[in-house]
């Protein structure tokens, strides 16, 4: 793996990812010249008496997903089976193939040759779609992982927007629009076909796999393999909510300009580019907020943004002034539609927040072997999602809403789902909390996490000096940690139910609570079992005079019962400082939590980590001294 970059456009000039990033940039756009080129010569160029123009978009779309419900199960099986790149100039080649027939379909005028050509792109895409998302974690270490994400989605929104500008402008050239737009398509092609013989190799991640070519069964052997995890099955959901969501706005966009805001084709555009403006800046925010790991704290915080900015665009929408097909330019001149604008910049700036984290928690979080047919999977959730928003958004069309309470439905039924999300998988928002108050009550800075393990079970051992420490340390780890803590601290009102919430594993001494005690190093030893991250504190308590408490023998009973299963864990010792005196120490005589502003706001609090102490050298003395190292450096 190459060395870290100072931030994701470095990747641009990084081999491993500049080939890779241009070349699903041109697909994209490519898709989507194409696809609008077609839209606007069926629906005034053209007339195609078993085609009428109202219904040529919704033909076009329809056409153009059917291969994610058809087909992408098969691609899933086949990235995995075989060598990414191999997989990407295969279906590069392809686009080629497709858009020289594309281009004599445009030539000719002939809507049954293109017809065929949208189903074909839609073919090509279902095939890309699992390479796309799978190449990446290959590529790209867990710390880059949510800047190449970040990236991806940003270049496919502004692809998207360009290749349906170029479209309609091209296929509006009067005399050569046809031929125009047959050149760019076949131009864009060789040029994707060009860059991609620059990605390098990926190897295949399930040579062994035998293929099933059954769509249908093979379809449910993947939603079911998708299903057998249950944080990574939840995140496909809620990734393909955003793509329902989303499609609700970008399919009404039309109407809404036309018809709320009194505006022409220009508008309409302009709606569609602050939109895919929004996506990219958010998108590439996630990076800069999750100081480059995967912080699926964002994703609450996206889903707030998208429902409040929803709701607000049906007030900002439901009282403008009228008008008669307003121009680019008088539309822009009247300051009630800023508002408009806004909402809706806002709006898709924290969809990009919240579904680029998503994705890449999906790619870290699945099974190297099974990771492409879990990203095929999701490519089939989606769309169906997305077909359920298009009947869902006529349905409420045929009973009488307005786009507006369209889109104040959506902004409703958006909190409510995002909150039925995060119950069902509550480290959604326990890693929420933790970005805020690292973020916003606390300026909290990380030194060392690189010594965190990305994967494998290991033992984090800490000083333990306020009752906010286990969520500082959520906030520093890109994985789930499983806390062993005093159990009166679960007595403590929000804070209890938080740690309940995480599945902490309350810890009672032996003499006052025997069944406590050895359920707390049962659990401990189940979940270094299983491979997962277990912190303790093992002082034994919060520290009443802010300094380090002689380190107790529990720490031992953990790694000896992990060794009889097996489990040689290392332990990371972690120093948390600066932290007493704040508003969560015992700092006060009084007790603890009772000056909110002792020390003011957005206090500097930071962890130390320091490199893994093999299981067989721990003893608390030395683990102490560690500790205490830490805490002076």
């Amino acid at each position: 793996m190459s060395e870290p970059h100072p931030n994701q456009f470095a990747l641009l000039r990084q081999r491993r990812f500049a080939p890779f990033f241009w070349t699903q940039f041109a697909g994209a756009a490519n898709d989507n010249l194409f696809k609008f080129a077609f839209t606007v010569m069926v629906t005034y160029q053209l007339s195609v008496s078993w085609m009428p123009p109202a219904m040529a978009g919704l033909v076009i779309g329809a056409l153009f997903i059917l291969p994610f419900l058809l087909f992408s199960a098969t691609a899933g099986q086949l990235t995995d089976k075989y060598e990414k790149t191999r997989i990407i100039r295969f279906v590069k080649n392809l686009e080629v193939a497709i858009m020289l027939v594309a281009a004599a379909g445009f030539i000719a005028g002939s809507a049954a040759v293109l017809l065929a050509c949208v189903f074909l792109m839609g073919l090509h895409s279902t095939l890309f779609g699992p390479v796309k998302f799978a190449y990446l974690p290959q590529a790209l270490s867990e710390r880059e992982l949510t800047g190449g994400n970040g990236m991806v989605e940003m270049g496919t929104f502004v692809a998207i927007l360009l290749g349906n500008v170029a479209g309609g402008l091209l296929v509006a050239l009067p005399g050569i629009g046809h031929t125009s737009v047959a050149a760019a398509c076949v131009l864009l092609a060789l040029a994707g076909r060009l860059v991609a013989q620059f990605i390098p190799s990926a190897p295949a991640t399930d040579p062994g796999l035998t293929v099933n070519w059954n769509p249908v069964s093979e379809t449910w052997r993947n939603l079911k393999l998708a299903h057998g995890n249950p944080v990574v099955f939840r995140s496909l959901l809620g990734i393909s909510w955003m793509w329902f969501f989303g499609a609700v706005f970008l399919s009404q966009f039309p109407s809404f300009a036309k018809d709320v805001l009194h505006g022409n084709e220009q508008v309409a555009s302009l709606l569609l580019v602050v939109f895919s403006v929004g996506i990219g800046i958010g998108s590439l925010l996630c990076e800069v907020l999750s100081r480059r790991h995967v912080e699926i704290g964002l994703v609450p915080l996206g889903a707030i943004g998208m429902s409040v900015f929803a709701i607000d665009l049906y007030f900002a929408s439901r009282a403008l002034p009228p008008a008669d097909g307003l121009t680019l330019a008088a539309f822009v001149a009247q300051p009630a539609h800023w508002r408009v604008m806004l909402d809706l910049l806002l709006l898709s700036l924290f969809a990009g927040l919240y579904s680029v984290p998503m994705y890449a928690l999906i790619q870290m979080r699945s099974q190297p072997t099974h990771r492409a047919r879990i990203i095929a999977a999701n490519n089939i959730l989606n769309a169906l999602f997305m077909i359920a928003s298009s009947v869902l958004a006529g349905a409420l069309l045929s009973a009488g809403f307005t786009v507006p309470q369209i889109f104040l439905f959506t902004g409703i039924a958006n909190a409510l789902v995002a909150f039925y999300i995060f119950l069902l998988v509550p480290e959604y928002l326990l890693r929420f909390v933790a970005w805020v108050l690292s973020r916003c009550i606390y300026r909290f800075k990380v030194r060392g996490d690189e010594h965190i393990p990305t994967t494998g079970a290991a033992i984090l051992a800490c000083n333990h000096v306020s009752f906010v420490d286990a969520v500082l340390l959520m906030a520093a780890s890109p994985r789930p940690i499983y806390f062993v803590m005093d159990h009166r601290i679960f007595r403590i009102p929000v804070l209890g139910a938080l740690f309940r919430l995480a599945k902490a594993i309350p810890i009672a001494p032996q003499k006052e609570d025997a069944a406590t005690y050895e359920a707390a190093f049962a659990r401990a030893a189940q979940v270094l079992r299983e491979g997962d991250l277990l912190a303790i504190f093992p002082e034994g308590g919060i520290t009443r005079d802010g300094q380090l408490q002689p380190f107790k023998g529990g720490i031992m009973k953990i790694i000896e019962r992990a060794r009889a299963d097996g489990v040689e864990a290392p332990v990371v010792p972690m120093a948390l400082t600066n932290l007493w005196g704040s508003f969560f120490s015992r700092i006060e005589q009084g007790g603890a939590m009772v000056r909110p502003f002792r020390r003011g706001i957005w206090n500097r609090v930071g962890l130390n980590v320091g490199a893994p102490v093999a299981a067989h050298d721990v003893q608390p003395p030395l683990l102490r001294e560690r500790v205490q190292a830490l805490l002076a450096a």
